[in-house]
C-alpha cells in the first residue's frame, strides 16, 4: 500500500500544501481475449452487464491507481490532489487507463 494521500478534490482535510511537485502520472493498457469476447458477446445479445469487461476495467484503473501512486512517492509527495482518470481506446480490443493528478507536500 502507498503512503502518499489520494483525492480527486484540490484540498486535504485538515491539511495544508506547501508546494506543487507536478504531474504524477500511472496508465496501463489492457486487451481482452478471444474467451470473454464469445461469451461477453452471447451477453450482448441478451442483454445484462459484461461482467467479464467490467472486472477487466476495475483492473486496468487500480493498477493505473497504483502506478500514479508510485510515481508521486518517486516525486517525494505526500499526496495526489485533483485525481482524474481517463481511458481511451489504443488498439481494437485494446484500451489504455491513464489516472493522474497533481503530486503535492503537505504541512
Amino acid at each position: 500500500m502507498f503512503r502518499v494521500k489520494l483525492t480527486n478534490t484540490e484540498t486535504i482535510p485538515d491539511a495544508e500544501i506547501v508546494e506543487s511537485l507536478g504531474i504524477a502520472r500511472g496508465n496501463t493498457v489492457e486487451a481482452r481475449n478471444v474467451g470473454r469476447d464469445i461469451t461477453q458477446g452471447l451477453r450482448n445479445v441478451v442483454g445484462g452487464e459484461l461482467k467479464a469487461y467490467s472486472d477487466l476495467l476495475t483492473k486496468a484503473r487500480d493498477e493505473a491507481i497504483d502506478r500514479m501512486a508510485a510515481d508521486a512517492e518517486e516525486m517525494g509527495a505526500d499526496a495526489v490532489v485533483n485525481v482524474r482518470l481517463e481511458t481511451s481506446q489504443i488498439t481494437n480490443g485494446g484500451s489504455e487507463v491513464l489516472a493522474y493528478g497533481t503530486a503535492v507536500k503537505l504541512r
